[in-house]
């Protein structure tokens, strides 16, 4: 195109003769005004709202002792529950040091960087070039230097279904993030307790392991002695070897658990203070009754199926605005100079500003098939959300009936190992007043090494259902973006 002006095509002449009368033009232009004013308000008007989700949860859990009042549950720091310092500082540099928590981080930043860029895509814009013409009958050059601007208004609901997506990729960035959180705390629980359980185990095996050793010695002296015989004598060594076998199991675990815990560190080594054994964490007496269903929505994948429900909706309304025309202004001011050729000539501009109007005519079908498809996937994404909520509140019901089961083995366990403990010491007040042998005193010690190994896996159980249940409940999301138009604004 050629803006320059050479030949003087841009200055101003005389005015034509117009024979349409003033009152005939000004009646056209005020109908025309008023069309354009109606037009645009009802492309103002014009948007897809976002249908209500809906509300799948029942009032309270299925909790047993329902009745009675319960134990609060607390989503930010249920770790502090089991009162293990050396836990707390894991977790802490977990959340500080752990990749994957920093790359949901910098994909968080990445989509509210993303999200400022777009908010400008119905904003006026303003441009300045640079380029170089020549004359249609190549007798001079002209550079041309000038800003052109154009606005796009986004009618018909195009802005809002912008914003919409917009929003929901950015909250669903903070979903992410928060979703890393949780599943890293809780892995870095669920090792450290699996790790002190296998300590505190290899310790319970390596006693039942010298246990065993005195029984074979005592089943060589009654051999010797012709009070026992060769097979009793094989039995007792048998029961050793299986008692070393099952030594072994603990340290493979305590290596696994470890390693893990590194790599949750962002590590490569195992920390030397994990290498010594420590107490295995117990956790106090715990009743959760009453817990409100509706804290599962705290959940990640339930979030995230809300905001894929605001992203459909925007899709949705940007797919009904495609069908209406596009509707903005353009304007542009050009100065031209000649450079080569009849350079005599005087410099000229040109500024040109007016409307501009796309509208869909032979693909409008074709658009309206994408309208309907949009329709679809909106109502797939509400199904989805509904599909979430009670998948949720299953699996916490579920992971709380698993934590009572877990709490009454665990109570079960340790009043057995009373008993055990309780039959051992008589065992041995037997022994040291000549009432009983040592076979019996370390029958009595083996049954209480495999109480206190049933009371240990059982802690451990009922301590990772704990962590189960949180994981189930889902953590606390960070406040999400909202719209500052509509919702008033971080």
């Amino acid at each position: 195109m050629f803006w320059g002006n050479p030949s003087g095509l841009g200055r101003v002449s005389k005015p034509m003769l117009d024979p349409t009368p003033k009152r005939i033009r000004a009646g056209t232009r005020l109908r025309a005004c008023v069309f354009a004013c109606a037009g645009a308000l009802a492309a103002c008007s014009w948007h897809t709202t976002v249908p209500d989700l809906p509300k799948d949860t029942p009032a309270d859990w299925q909790a047993r002792n329902a009745a009675a009042a319960g134990f609060a549950p607390d989503l930010d720091h249920w770790w502090r529950a089991f009162d293990d310092p050396a836990l707390n500082a894991l977790i802490e540099r977990a959340l500080t040091d752990n990749l994957n928590i920093q790359i949901a981080g910098e994909r968080l930043q990445a989509a509210r960087a993303a999200r400022h860029a777009k908010r400008s895509a119905f904003w006026p814009n303003l441009n300045f070039r640079t380029f170089v013409e020549t004359a249609p009958n190549a007798s001079t050059g002209y550079l041309e230097v000038g800003l052109d601007s154009t606005w796009e208004f986004g009618l018909f609901g195009r802005d809002t279904g912008n914003k919409r997506i917009n929003l929901a990729d950015e909250n669903l960035a903070v979903i992410d993030e928060a979703a890393a959180r949780v599943s890293v705390i809780a892995e870095v629980a669920r090792n450290y307790i699996e790790l002190r359980a296998a300590q505190a185990r290899g310790q319970v095996l390596d006693d039942a392991v010298g246990v065993r050793r005195k029984q074979v010695e005592l089943a060589q002296t009654r051999l010797t002695t012709r009070l026992g015989t060769q097979i009793e004598l094989d039995h007792t060594q048998a029961e050793l070897q299986q008692a070393l076998n099952d030594a072994s199991e603990p340290a493979l675990t305590v290596l696994q658990t470890g390693q893990a815990l590194a790599v949750l560190l962002g590590m490569t080594t195992i920390d030397p203070a994990l290498r010594t054994a420590s107490k295995q964490p117990q956790l106090p007496p715990i009743d959760f009754r009453q817990a409100p269903a509706d804290l599962v929505r705290t959940r990640a994948d339930i979030r995230r199926a809300e905001q894929n429900v605001i992203r459909a909706a925007g899709e949705l309304g940007i797919a009904r605005a495609d069908l209406w025309p596009k509707l903005g202004l353009y304007s542009t001011f050009i100065s031209s100079t000649a450079l080569t050729g009849s350079t005599r000539l005087n410099d000229d501009f040109v500024f040109i500003a007016g409307p501009t109007i796309s509208i869909p005519i032979v693909d409008w079908a074709a658009r309206r098939q994408v309208v309907n498809a949009r329709e679809r996937a909106l109502h797939a994404s509400v199904l989805a959300y509904r599909e979430a909520v009670i998948e949720g509140v299953a699996e916490a019901q579920t992971a709380l009936a698993q934590f009572d089961t877990k709490s009454t083995l665990a109570e079960n366990a340790q009043k057995t190992l009373e008993l055990n403990e309780r039959g051992a010491k008589s065992a041995q007040t037997m022994q040291r007043i000549g009432l009983g042998d040592g076979l019996e005193t370390a029958g009595a010690s083996l049954a209480a090494a495999q109480s206190r190994l049933q009371r240990n896996l059982a802690v451990r159980d009922r301590a990772l259902a704990y962590i189960a249940l949180y994981k189930a409940f889902g953590g606390t999301i960070p406040p999400m973006a909202k719209d500052r138009n509509q919702e008033g604004s971080p």
